[in-house]
């Protein structure tokens, strides 16, 4: 199983039309998992080769809130939102080498869920993991037609039809 999630038009992590945005494309590989490949551009280094921690902590930030989003397709779509964030910092993430991202599920109580994810260098090492306590979104403004309007759909694979 390898399906694609949906991006937005405008956020940092996701948001195919953001200029200064990382533009990462989630796939769910199987229930509760997501994984991410990704190589990090020069413009997101701290120092030099070295991918900046803010970013690092803002992909497994993603990751780990991804496994739980739905397609709209699929019915009302979930959202949460970070409550905790614990990071551990394994190895310096390198700038301009693929990199593997997976979240994984952990429990779900309904209104809170934990997650973790994790970033891995293409021979398989541990780079940096995270723990994650979700909450949900409010409900409230998360209508088909609002999550439209915001360009929240899975677009087609060469992204260029962001209409």
């Amino acid at each position: 199983m390898r399906a694609r999630q949906p991006n937005s038009r405008h956020c940092f992590i996701c948001g195919l039309e953001n200029p200064h945005g990382l533009k990462l494309k989630f796939y769910q590989t199987a229930p509760g998992e997501v994984l991410v490949e990704y190589t990090v551009p020069e413009h997101y280094q701290s120092y030099p080769g070295i991918v900046h921690g803010g970013i690092v902590a803002s992909i497994l930030d993603e990751a780990a809130g991804r496994v739980y989003t739905k397609d709209p397709a699929e019915g009302e779509p979930r959202f949460m939102y970070t409550a905790r964030l614990d990071i551990r910092y394994r190895h310096n993430v390198p700038i301009g080498q693929p990199l593997r991202v997976i979240g994984r599920a952990g429990k779900d109580k309904g209104r809170v869920a934990t997650a973790t994810s994790a970033i891995y260098s293409a021979d398989g090492q541990l780079l940096a993991e995270a723990e994650a306590l979700l909450v949900n979104v409010p409900s409230e403004g998360m209508t088909p037609a609002d999550l439209e309007a915001l360009g929240w759909k899975v677009y087609p694979e060469d992204d260029q039809a962001l209409a």
